[in-house]
Formats: C-alpha cells, sequence, structure tokens
C-alpha cells in the first residue's frame, strides 16, 4: 500500500485548521522564491519539486514533525491544496530516498489543556492575499505617493503590520461567540477543571454539568452565569465566605468574518482573529487607495454605524482605538476622501493632506510636523479656487489658528532670507577675523578691538573698507589705519554689510627664502630672517660635510642693475672650521644662494664592478684617477680559461641632465620650504603664519611637485617621437647604463694604451663564458640563432636563416659583435663587402619599409613626361 492510499481522510479533518495552514505556509516559503515571504495559496500549483533543493526538503520535513504532522499527512495537505499529482508523487520520492520518512502524528487528545492561544494570525492572511494579488499593485509601491499616511498599511517593506496579540490577558468585555474556546478552572474546596468549545448554537457543554449558554456574553457575564450553575453541584462557591472558587478564561480565539468595502486597494471579505481591530483590518485590505479617505473610516455592525476612524489621530497623535475590536460580519466602510490640500515648501513633512471641515491652518501645520529651521514663519502664501478662478492670499502669524483651510488649496512656506540683517565682516592681519554684529554706533576702531586687535605683520599705512549700498551697488573705502588707531584721524563709523580688510606686509611681497647647496648635511631652501650670517645658515642646514671647503664660500645674490645684464653678484667669503662667529660676518639678503664646494682634490671612493669570468669577481675600489680596466682584470686574478675576451664590454652609467625654467625652480623652492616648516613641531608665531601663506599662494599639488620631471620627460618623449617617425633611428633609446665596446684582448696584450680605458664611478666591466652561437635578426626568411662556424661568412649565415626576405635592406645589414662594436656591410661598384663574423654575434638585416604601389594615373603621367622628353629630343637632334 502507497503513502498516498495509507491516508485515513478523516485524519486530515481532525487536524486542527491552524496546522493545515502552517504547514502549507512553510512548504511555500521554503518551495517559492525567497524575494517573497509568504505566497497565495493558488500559488502552489506552479511548485516544482525538482527545483527545491536538499535543504529545503529536511526543514519542511522538520517543520511539519514539530507541528506533528507526518510526512503521509504533508504530502496529502499539499495535494489537497492545488499541488498536481507529479509533483506530489516527486515530494513523496524525494523525502524517501533522503530518509526522512516519520508515521508521527498529532491527536487533539494529547493536547496540553493550556497551550497558549494559536490562531491563524493575521499577518500569514495579510500577506497570503497581498501577495496573490501583488502583480495588480506592482506600480503603486514603485510610484512614490505624495499623499500623507497612504503608505502605512502597504509598502515593500511592511515593516507595520498591526498584529493582534493573541497572549494578552483576556479583556473583561470580550464577548463570545462560536469557535470560542473557554477554560473553567475550579479551585480550594474542589478542584476540577473544564474545557470547552462554544457551538455555533452559543452553548459550551461542561462535562456532567451540561450545557450554558454564553454566546453574545461578555468574559465577565459569562463568569457569572457559569458560577451561578456550577454552585448547583458545588457548594463551596455560594455564600458570603466561599470556600470554592470558579475563574473562567479564554483559549483560543475564534476567528471573524469582516466585510471591507469602499475605496481600498484589495476590498473583500476576510478571515480575522476576534481580537482584530479597524487597522489589522485595514492592513489586511492594504488601506486606503488613492481614492480613499484616511479620516471618514466608518464600521456598519447590524445595519448602524458603531464607531468612525480617523487615521490622522493615530500618525499625529498615535491614538489607534485599540478598545473597539471588530465583531462578526462587521462592516469596514472607507468613503472617497473628503477634500485634499497640499503643503510645500520649509516644512518637515511636505505632502498632500486630507481635510476635514473646520480644521484651521495651525492643524493643518501640525499634521506637516510644523516648520523647519529655516522656515519663514511671519507670512505664508496660498493658493485658494475661488468660483471659475485662481486666488492668492498671505496668511500671517496671528491668523494661524482662525484661517480654514478648504480642498484644492496649495499652501507654500518660504525660507528666511540668505541675507543678515546686522553683520559686517573684518579679515586680513587681525586676530580673529569673521562676521560681527552691526551694533548701534559702531566704528571701526572698536571692530578691531572686538577682533582682538592687529596682528604685527599688519599693513597699518593703508586699509580698505567695501560699502554696500541699499541699490547694490558698492564703493571701496581707502583709510590710513595707522591715523585711525592713534587718534589722529576721525574714527569711521560702519553700516551694514561693510567688509574690512587689513591686509599683512607679506601679502604685498614675495615670501623671503635663502639656499644653500653644496656640501652640507641637508642643503636646500630656509627661510629668511634679518642679519642672519652664513653660519647660522650652515647650522640650519645640519652642518658641513667632510668634503666642505671653507676658505672659498660663495654667495650667489641677484643682481639689482636690470640693465647691466648681469644676472648675480658674486660674493667670496671664509668660514672657520668649527662655525664660530666671525668679526665681521656678511649678511645674508633675501633669495641668496649659498654655495659650499668640495675641497680640492678631495674625492669619495669610487667603485666598478668585475663579473663574469675572471677568477676573483666582484666589487673593486679604484685606487688613482689613473686606473685602466687592465689594471682590475689582474686584481680579479686575470681571466679563467673559459673566459671569451672579445666578447667583454664595459657597462657605463649615462646621465640625463635637463634646465629647470625659473619659473620651476622658484615652485620648488617654496615647496621645499614649506615642508621644511611643517616637519618642524616647535615652528614660531612667525613660521606658523608663514606656513599659512604659502598653503594660501601655492597650490601644493602632486602635479607641482613632479613639473621639473615632468619636463625632462617631455624631452624623452620628443626624442622617443623623432625616432619613432624616422625608422633609421628607431633603435635610438635614451637608456641608464650604456655598453662600450673594449678589446679585451688587444687591453691585455697592451696595458696602458689608449684602448684600455679610465675607469669611472659605477663602470661594470662583464666577461661572459666562450660563446658558440651566432644570432640572425630582422628581415630574414626564419630569425634564428645557429652555430657558429669558422671560416664562415655572414652570407653563409644569413642562407642558415632562409636567406633575405623580399624587403631586406642587404646594403645595410650590419652586425653587432659580442662586446657591443657594431659594423655594416660595405659596397663599392655594387660589390658587397659583409664583415666577419665572430662568435656571439647578431646579424641584423633592416627593411626597406612598405612598398608604396603606383597608382595609373602615376603611371599615365610617367609614360607622357617620357613620350614629351622623346619627341623633344627627335625635335633637337638634326
Amino acid at each position: 500500500m502507497t503513502a498516498i492510499q495509507s491516508f485515513n481522510p478523516k485524519l486530515a479533518y481532525n487536524i486542527p485548521q491552524y496546522l493545515i495552514f502552517c504547514i502549507v505556509a512553510c512548504f511555500l516559503v521554503l518551495a517559492l522564491p525567497q524575494k517573497s515571504t509568504a505566497q497565495s495559496m493558488a500559488d502552489i500549483a506552479s511548485v516544482k519539486v525538482d527545483e527545491l533543493s536538499d535543504s529545503q526538503i529536511r526543514e519542511l520535513v522538520k517543520r511539519a514533525e514539530e507541528s506533528g504532522i507526518s510526512d503521509v499527512e504533508l504530502v496529502q495537505m499539499a495535494k489537497l491544496r492545488g499541488l498536481p499529482e507529479a509533483e506530489a508523487e516527486k515530494l513523496e520520492r524525494r523525502i524517501q530516498d533522503l530518509q526522512l520518512s516519520s508515521t508521527s502524528s498529532r491527536s487533539r487528545a494529547t493536547a496540553s489543556k493550556r497551550e497558549p492561544r494559536r490562531q491563524v494570525d493575521l499577518s500569514e492572511i495579510s500577506r497570503n492575499l497581498f501577495q496573490y494579488q501583488r502583480d495588480g499593485l506592482a506600480d503603486l509601491e514603485d510610484r512614490p505617493n505624495e499623499i500623507f499616511g497612504s503608505d502605512l498599511f502597504y509598502n515593500k517593506n511592511r515593516r507595520l503590520s498591526f498584529e493582534p496579540n493573541l497572549n494578552i490577558a483576556t479583556p473583561k468585555n470580550y464577548v463570545l461567540g462560536p469557535g470560542d474556546m473557554v477554560y473553567v478552572d475550579i479551585y480550594g474546596e474542589s478542584e476540577q477543571y473544564y474545557e470547552a468549545t462554544v457551538n455555533p448554537d452559543g452553548f459550551m457543554i461542561l462535562d456532567n454539568i451540561g450545557p450554558v449558554s454564553v454566546s453574545g456574553k461578555t468574559i465577565e457575564e459569562a463568569t457569572g452565569i457559569i458560577r451561578n450553575r456550577l454552585a448547583n453541584y458545588y457548594t463551596g462557591i455560594r455564600g458570603s465566605n466561599p470556600s470554592t472558587f470558579v475563574q473562567v478564561t479564554l483559549g483560543n480565539v475564534r476567528t471573524i468574518q469582516v466585510h471591507l468595502v469602499g475605496e481600498l486597494r484589495l476590498p473583500g471579505t476576510f478571515t480575522l482573529s476576534a481580537f482584530s481591530t479597524v487597522f489589522n483590518a485595514l492592513y489586511a485590505a492594504g488601506g486606503p487607495n488613492e481614492n480613499g479617505s484616511m479620516r471618514s473610516i466608518r464600521v456598519i455592525r447590524n445595519g448602524n454605524q458603531v464607531a468612525s476612524i480617523d487615521i490622522y489621530d493615530f500618525l499625529v497623535n498615535g491614538k489607534t482605538n485599540l478598545d473597539f475590536q471588530l465583531q462578526d460580519q462587521d462592516v469596514v466602510l472607507v468613503d472617497p476622501f473628503i477634500a485634499r490640500t497640499s503643503l510645500r515648501g520649509e516644512v518637515k513633512r511636505p505632502k498632500i493632506f486630507e481635510v476635514k471641515e473646520g480644521d484651521s491652518f495651525e492643524d493643518l501645520l501640525r499634521y506637516a510636523g510644523g516648520f523647519t529651521d529655516e522656515a519663514f514663519k511671519d507670512r505664508v502664501n496660498v493658493t485658494r479656487i475661488s468660483g471659475g478662478e485662481r486666488a492668492v492670499s498671505d496668511i500671517f502669524n496671528s491668523q494661524f489658528g482662525l484661517f480654514l483651510v478648504k480642498g484644492g488649496d496649495e499652501y507654500y512656506i518660504g525660507k528666511v532670507l540668505d541675507r543678515f540683517a546686522n553683520r559686517v565682516q573684518i579679515k586680513g592681519a587681525v586676530f580673529r577675523e569673521g562676521n560681527f554684529a552691526l551694533t548701534e554706533g559702531l566704528t571701526l576702531g572698536q571692530l578691531i578691538k572686538n577682533a582682538d586687535g592687529v596682528r604685527g605683520d599688519a599693513f597699518l599705512d593703508r586699509a580698505s573698507i567695501l560699502r554696500t549700498y541699499d541699490d547694490l551697488s558698492t564703493e571701496l573705502i581707502t583709510v590710513n589705519l595707522r591715523d585711525v588707531l592713534s587718534g589722529s584721524t576721525a574714527d569711521i563709523p560702519l553700516k551694514r554689510e561693510d567688509v574690512i580688510r587689513i591686509s599683512s606686509i607679506y601679502d604685498l611681497t614675495e615670501e623671503f627664502y635663502v639656499q644653500i647647496n653644496g656640501e652640507v648635511r641637508n642643503p636646500g631652501t630656509y627661510p629668511f630672517s634679518k642679519n642672519m650670517s652664513v653660519e647660522e645658515l650652515v647650522l640650519m642646514a645640519g652642518g658641513l660635510r667632510e668634503a666642505a671647503n671653507v676658505k672659498d664660500v660663495e654667495i650667489a645674490r641677484r643682481s639689482k642693475n636690470a640693465d647691466a645684464g648681469a644676472f648675480s653678484e658674486l660674493l667670496t667669503v671664509q668660514l672657520n672650521e668649527n662655525l664660530s662667529p666671525q668679526a665681521d660676518p656678511t649678511p645674508l639678503q633675501p633669495f641668496d644662494m649659498v654655495i659650499i664646494r668640495r675641497k680640492p682634490n678631495f674625492v669619495l671612493d669610487k667603485l666598478v664592478q668585475v663579473e663574469g669570468q675572471v677568477n676573483s669577481p666582484g666589487i673593486f675600489s679604484v685606487r688613482s684617477a689613473e686606473e685602466r680596466i687592465s689594471d682590475v682584470i689582474a686584481r680579479a686574478g686575470g681571466l679563467t680559461r673559459f673566459a671569451f675576451p672579445k666578447g667583454a664590454t664595459l657597462i657605463r652609467r649615462t646621465e640625463f641632465f635637463d634646465t629647470e625654467s625659473e619659473q620651476i625652480r622658484r615652485q620648488r623652492n617654496l615647496l621645499d620650504l614649506q615642508q621644511r616648516l611643517l616637519m618642524d613641531p616647535n615652528n614660531t608665531e612667525a613660521q606658523e603664519l608663514l606656513v599659512e601663506r604659502l598653503f594660501r599662494n601655492l597650490e601644493n599639488t602632486p602635479e607641482n611637485r613632479r613639473e621639473g620631471e615632468a619636463v625632462a620627460e617631455s624631452r624623452r618623449d620628443l626624442i622617443t617621437g623623432i625616432a619613432e617617425r624616422r625608422p633609421d633611428l628607431a633603435p635610438i633609446r635614451i637608456r641608464e647604463t650604456e655598453a662600450v665596446a673594449i678589446d679585451l684582448e688587444a687591453i691585455m696584450r697592451n696595458p696602458g694604451s689608449d684602448l684600455d680605458l679610465i675607469l669611472e664611478e659605477g663602470d661594470i666591466i662583464s666577461v661572459p663564458k666562450q660563446l658558440q652561437t651566432v644570432r640572425l635578426r630582422g628581415d630574414v626568411v626564419y630569425p634564428a640563432t645557429v652555430r657558429f662556424e669558422r671560416e664562415r661568412g655572414m652570407k653563409y649565415y644569413i642562407n642558415r636563416a632562409g636567406g633575405f626576405d623580399n624587403r631586406a635592406n642587404r646594403k645595410r645589414t650590419y652586425i653587432v659583435y659580442a662586446n657591443g662594436e657594431v659594423r655594416r656591410t660595405k659596397s663599392f661598384l655594387g660589390i658587397r663587402a659583409y664583415p666577419s663574423v665572430s662568435p656571439g654575434s647578431e646579424i641584423i638585416v633592416p627593411t626597406k619599409g612598405p612598398r608604396v604601389p603606383v597608382r595609373p594615373g602615376e603611371l599615365v603621367g610617367i609614360a607622357t613626361g617620357l613620350a614629351t622628353l622623346v619627341l623633344v629630343i627627335t625635335q633637337i637632334t638634326p
């Protein structure tokens, strides 16, 4: 017998309805896309079991077991709810394959007497129904709604659900009805308990007691009726001093049906908890639609209106009327909106609001949350429909509570003006720059006192006042600030929006600095001070180096005679070895450059390197200015027996020099000065002001810091660009090092000859092993590396590479030997003489470049020219 055949239909009806719903809900949550928290029961027909993961199947069975439902019952309930037969069989097989089959089931007989109240939660009902019809509302949730409160009951996140709390204490005014479970506890001298459900006829049947009519009674009234009935069987209940007591409480809550009609997003009949309020019902129906009223929601019971709900009372005051609960067959009617008005501008909630008769602008402002901080509160502009046209009115602050709003009104709250009623400004060389209040009788001298006075670097001979008149025209007033502060000139009264600017003496001149270069520890740019000596500048630069020549120090001073054509004046001074003060020091002037030269014949250690096939390769110190290649090779122990002296090369460093423009040099000096001051944590007040000026006047960007390097790079790019445009210059590249071709065999045979080069700092002598190959590159048929063979010429090796290609430039073929020497092919009277080949050589065949085809028009022109030339020659010839 299959699992489906063994299912007992009676068992399904004995299972509580809330368990059936919970299991189906779990199935839908796991089976359908996770972007939705719940699905309609009608969506179960679209579930594809093959798309469910094993973890989803396990979780589904686990939740079913926790609710007391076996896997057999789970499959059967899924079929009853619309799951296709084929998908149900797949689900059953998946459960069996995962060995999740169980036989657990739950019976009402085993239910606990005091289980927490369990009911189909409103959140489940509302999400299912709402999700089922979600497609028709997709545009509503994506389109921003400007109506105040319209997104309270329906939005994407659905964070506010208004779910009724089923575990609250039983309200005394709760009215019992069919479906309610009632617990009756008897305690004291006698103990007993009863558990009964109110049947459709309104009775609850107590064992051995009989039916008791409680339908339509509140819990408090039902308690009295049940106590009187039980007193006939428990005598201790009666009397003024009873010994037996009765307590009546509510168990599981029944469901009620409520009809929601009118201007709703999802009107219809909803099954809700008996604890539900109007807000719970509105949430289930998605709330009022765009035409629905938020302020006139009526509850109709038995044909009579029993309540009127104003949602604004909840939104503004937080009142939800939770004490008013719905009853079975209640009708919630949402009327069309009464009247709407818009409030824009500087309010906290600029929206469209629904207004009732008698609402004033003060009430409307309260709905909008009040004014913002920048709102102009003295007057509000309103546009009102008056007859067949619109009219504009102004509402003043004193009329807010008296002005009644009407439908179609448009209110606008403006901002305060972006202007100052009593501001004056002071800028420049004062201790406290900024805005100050214009008090009655405020003068220039009093304003400077309010700014804590002028700084020491203030330029007192001239200050300016920028004054603005009522027509927004301006006037610049120039004053002698020194006379004003001394009292020799009358003080100047100030007016609104006056701007006083006091310049610094350093704003009117260049920033003074001095430079020091040469043999000091920290060469660079330093701030200038009056009476600064060379010794003090050397101390600021960290002192002298070992190579410094103190007997010949040069000061380069900018020339003041522009007509003479001299760029600078040169002064020569001497310093003491210990930098002690001199009797008559030469004071420095702004922009002086101090140059500390090197002592005569002072040289630092020079290092060269020998690598490759020598007996003791490594780094060597140059002993003298005349030390040559042969000397270092001899110090390295000579060549090994594997050395290939013909391939030895000398690698020498190159230097790329560039000149700086005056602007770049000035920029670099100021940057150096700024960086030096920033690194000093003990700057004086004057130095801190200098840093501020440098930041203000010098744009400290990485581009400026790299401007000198950019000029050098531009020259490199220029040379590279020329090389790329000229095929014959294509190999040209600017390098940091280059190979110098040497003949090491000749050098070792004749040390000290012209071939034996004098070494320089950083030279590298490289002696390779014996080479046995020749490389062929360029315009040959198959560029390759071939074995070297003695007594073979270049033509032989070119043929080893397949010969010349079609576009090969044969007469320009050249060879690069292993030591870096280059030789090219020579030709005389059409006879080519190719250079000899040695091991390690590289033969390079250049190309002629692309062939330019001759166009038909050019051929015609050439033919015409030749014919004309022949005709002329024929006529000339006798």
